[in-house]
């Protein structure tokens, strides 16, 4: 048998490149579930549940700006800076079944804005993901829950309105469920 050696190479390469680059589904953190999306305001919002490898749970939102916009820091007071802006936020409500496990961290490090106030700190111009330490209902149950979102999208030259406390319902797995990757093809 004849051997075509660049064919036989580079399947061998597409071979290898797909087997390094494909997740393990076995893992319960190589998956996030993805629990809630919407658009408000022209801003983009994405909320998922993760796991990392010692078992701990993050609720993450990503927050996706139009082109040329900032999102404020999560560290602002909600009514803004004298008035100016609006945090960018993941909350649980009251009456939410899951338990906060730690304090919300960002993707991006809010920077000191080139205008007044200067304690008006914002994101660079681009999406931002918040995440928050979480626990998760015990159990082998899907239950139904709600999150609270607050942001607000500003150009150089406009701002959008802001979205203050939005009510997001989110349908979330008990810990059993994901621990057990019982939430795969829901």
């Amino acid at each position: 048998m004849k051997l075509n050696f660049p064919a036989f190479v580079l399947a061998m390469l597409l071979v290898t490149s797909t087997v390094s680059c494909t997740p393990d589904l076995d893992s319960p953190q190589s998956q996030p579930i993805s629990l809630a999306s919407f658009t408000k305001n022209y801003v983009d919002v994405s909320i998922y549940l993760e796991s990392d490898s010692g078992g701990n749970y993050s609720l993450s939102a990503t927050f996706t700006p139009p082109d040329g916009y900032h999102l404020y820091s999560k560290d602002i007071p909600l009514g803004g800076v004298d008035g100016l802006g609006r945090p960018t936020l993941l909350e649980l409500t009251n009456e939410s079944r899951i338990k906060v496990n730690g304090e919300l961290t960002e993707s991006l490090k809010a920077q000191e804005p080139n205008f007044e106030p200067k304690e008006l700190l914002v994101y660079p111009p681009g999406a931002v993901t918040l995440s928050l330490p979480v626990e998760l209902p015990s159990g082998n149950d899907w239950v139904d829950d709600e999150i609270k979102i607050t942001y607000m999208a500003c150009s150089a030259s406009q701002c959008k309105p802001p979205v203050i406390g939005k009510i997001v319902l989110i349908h979330i797995p008990g810990a059993d469920v994901f621990n057990n990757n019982q939430w795969k093809g829901n």
